[in-house]
């Protein structure tokens, strides 16, 4: 692999996370805090991703902020999601319990919420974090 500040990052494919602006930037902060490792979505929406695809996070203005490379994607069931991926998403306290209800509300903000949906579960490394108003260098992260 190349040397992180060699990174052409601007070829990689761009998304946000979260369904709105504030969202998006509260999830994008969780990642540069190195606090957000996880991800997931519904099964309806396809895999998106695979082991070794680096993407670069856009906050909640579009952004670049920083680039992350999956490192495993499964499919299991939204009543079947442990509190370890909760843990890794990094939101609220970081339970199973508030994971579930975080979860339920913004499925349910898209209509595609139920107990026993499936869904793609991802987990990934901060590879780089980009410099927000630049977004023109590459300083390497300390993960």
């Amino acid at each position: 692999m190349a040397e992180e500040s060699n990174m052409d990052w601007r070829s990689l494919e761009e998304f946000s996370f979260g369904d709105s602006p504030e969202l998006a930037d509260e999830l994008a902060g969780l990642v540069l805090a190195g606090k957000k490792l996880a991800t997931c979505w519904a099964a309806g929406e396809g895999p998106k991703t695979h082991a070794g695809k680096q993407w670069v996070v856009l906050n909640g203005s579009g952004i670049p902020v920083a680039v992350i490379e999956t490192v495993e994607l499964a499919q299991r069931r939204f009543d079947e999601v442990d509190a370890a991926f909760a843990y890794d998403e990094g939101e609220d306290d970081r339970t199973l319990a508030s994971w579930r209800r975080a979860h339920q509300n913004y499925f349910g903000r898209q209509g595609t919420f139920a107990p026993d949906m499936l869904l793609y579960c991802e987990r990934f490394r901060l590879v780089a974090r980009l410099d927000a108003e630049a977004a023109t260098e590459i300083t390497p992260s300390a993960i």
